[in-house]
């Protein structure tokens, strides 16, 4: 990451409105050049159509944003010469062999065909797919697809790759894997990498996360510095009655406990000191307890009131059924 260069991508007073609905409502930030920045948030939370802004997808409503120093609005085929984007929803050619993908992106970026068949061999070498060049993509894994539509996405040099959800729909084990790759791409290629997520462990990636919710960022940090933020432990506690045990808990130390999955929860700023004092004075059964450290799962609570499986759970649409599929 570099912070003496120019921002990769600087973003002022952003909005996208869809008839009533405003599905991003003045967003600021700047991404570093050499970053990996990430936006992190339940779907419907304006991530995807932030990202469709910057790329040229959608025209914002209001505000203004510059991507690899050139306006999205007005600069938009300078834009799309210095980005390379990889979708949510895979679009491979599942009926051409992975070289033919390249070859025919390569063709639509106006790749010099003297220097196509060198880049080709480059970017499927670094995702480790050469030797599957001539393979159709219908016999490809999930995660080979992926790392394919990656090597795509980089054919033509971009200064910017944007992936949305890189790794929805994946097992833990190859999004790992595409992780290993992403993150030699980017030191390999000079890139900043600009993603879209609501995976908490992905998102520890990212040198620095933003935090949108309901088309707003509420946070933006390194995720040390917005889990550090918080400064409290969260106590999980399995009791023989819930009730009782709150009760008895906001009695003795004034704190609230929340029913979460079957057990209390509650945050403390030293969870490994309160416990002890807390079997002592509960004066309630304990069948066990735990302790654990902030996440960014409590960091997006603490900002949102919700956790990002409650909102994922009650999604709200992003873009209206009526207006998908309009730019």
């Amino acid at each position: 990451m570099a912070t003496d260069r120019p921002p990769a991508i600087r973003v002022q007073d952003l909005q996208k409105r869809f008839g009533d609905v405003e599905a991003v409502r003045g967003v600021d930030f700047e991404v570093h050049a050499g970053e990996t920045f990430g936006f992190l948030g339940p779907n419907g939370a304006g991530k995807s159509t932030t990202i469709n802004m910057l790329c040229t997808l959608l025209r914002p409503t209001g505000g203004r944003a510059e991507v690899a120093g050139f306006d999205v609005v007005t600069q938009r085929d300078d834009v799309r010469r210095e980005i390379g984007l990889v979708f949510q929803d895979m679009t491979l050619d599942t009926y051409l062999s992975a070289a033919q993908n390249l070859r025919f992106h390569g063709q639509l970026y106006g790749v010099p065909s003297a220097r196509l068949e060198t880049r080709m061999r480059q970017v499927l070498e670094l995702v480790g797919l050469w030797d599957r060049r001539d393979k159709d993509v219908s016999t490809f894994s999930g995660g080979m697809k992926r790392r394919l539509e990656i090597a795509r996405g980089l054919l033509h040099s971009p200064r910017v790759l944007f992936l949305d959800e890189p790794t929805v729909g994946l097992d833990p084990q190859t999004r790992a894997s595409i992780w290993e790759y992403l993150n030699e791409l980017r030191h390999a290629e000079d890139l900043t990498i600009f993603l879209t997520t609501h995976y908490m462990d992905e998102a520890e990636n990212c040198d620095r996360i933003a935090i949108m919710d309901a088309g707003q960022i509420v946070a933006l940090d390194t995720p040390q510095a917005l889990k550090a933020a918080i400064g409290t432990d969260r106590i999980r506690l399995e009791t023989d009655d819930e009730a009782a045990a709150a009760a008895a808990i906001k009695r003795q130390f004034g704190l609230e406990a929340s029913s979460v999955a079957g057990a209390l929860e509650l945050h403390v700023p030293d969870g490994e000191r309160f416990v002890p004092r807390l079997l002592a004075d509960l004066g309630v059964a304990v069948r066990s307890v735990s302790v654990t450290r902030p996440t960014l799962d409590d960091v997006f609570m603490t900002f949102t009131g919700r956790t990002i499986r409650d909102a994922e759970a009650n999604p709200g649409s992003e873009i209206p059924a009526m207006f998908r599929g309009r730019r």
